[in-house]
């Protein structure tokens, strides 16, 4: 049956700067615990410790990344376990956030239904800040100015996760040497295109990252209800094994070559 936001306890965990392999850990952790009724429906803001490529489940490595590029930049590459296109990360330019929530809220909805669905209250936090952002199919949240975040999603056993990687600022030029963005070579065109389709929350609003993550928990609490807490030691440890068993080896990241 159906449930409806207002019917679950939501939990916030925003902590520590965590290493792109442990917040991929974490999703899948987290969104288990949910489906098993061990921890209440959670909204995880992340925070980076260092920079990233984040690529979809089901995405080709070499079709994605310039490996060079990578390692020139020291940028680590990682693979997640929900859909969608790649994300280029940087701690202060990046906002991301996940939603691990029972299945039932999202019941009956197609997946484009349910991208809407579960997006539609931080359309709300960045329409607060001036900015008239209106979600677009399947999984982006686009402005005027441009696209400013992208999203993924799975059902995982009695859970839905659904997480956002927002531009807050980007360095375009350092993010087409580490993504082959069907790129035909580095030339200024290609990279006022790419800042052209991607639009930072930064020039939008002139607010500090901060404020705008502030902003988006406040309007999320206000919405649906939002109670603080943290990771259990458990969580934590289990995924950090996790995090050492797959998603930091090779075989998982190259899974699609």
């Amino acid at each position: 049956m159906k449930t409806q936001w207002r019917d679950h306890d939501w939990q916030l965990i925003h902590g520590q700067a965590r290493s792109p392999a442990l917040h991929m850990a974490l999703d899948e952790v987290i969104t288990d615990e949910v489906a098993a009724g061990r921890r209440a429906p959670t909204l995880r803001v992340w925070e980076w410790a260092s920079s990233a490529v984040v690529i979809g489940r089901f995405q080709s490595l070499r079709n994605e990344v310039d490996p060079d590029g990578a390692t020139r930049h020291g940028i680590e590459v990682v693979r997640r376990i929900t859909g969608g296109g790649a994300m280029f990360i940087e701690p202060g330019n990046t906002i991301t956030y996940s939603l691990s929530a029972p299945a039932s809220l999202v019941d009956g909805l197609s997946f484009e239904q349910s991208y809407a669905f579960m997006d539609a209250w931080v359309l709300d936090a960045l329409r607060t800040l001036g900015i008239e952002a209106w979600y677009q199919p399947l999984n982006d949240i686009a402005s005027r100015s441009g696209k400013i975040a992208g999203a993924a999603q799975m059902r995982r056993g009695n859970a839905v996760l659904h997480h956002v990687t927002m531009a807050y600022d980007i360095d375009a030029n350092k993010m087409l040497e580490v993504l082959r963005i069907g790129r035909e070579k580095l030339s200024d065109k290609a990279t006022q295109s790419a800042v052209k389709r991607v639009d930072p929350l930064r020039s939008q609003t002139g607010l500090a990252r901060e404020a705008v993550i502030e902003r988006m928990i406040d309007t999320f609490r206000s919405h649906h209800g939002l109670q603080a807490d943290s990771l259990r030691e458990g969580e934590l440890e289990r995924a950090q094994a996790l995090m050492r068993q797959k998603f930091a080896t090779p075989a998982w990241t190259a899974l699609v070559p």
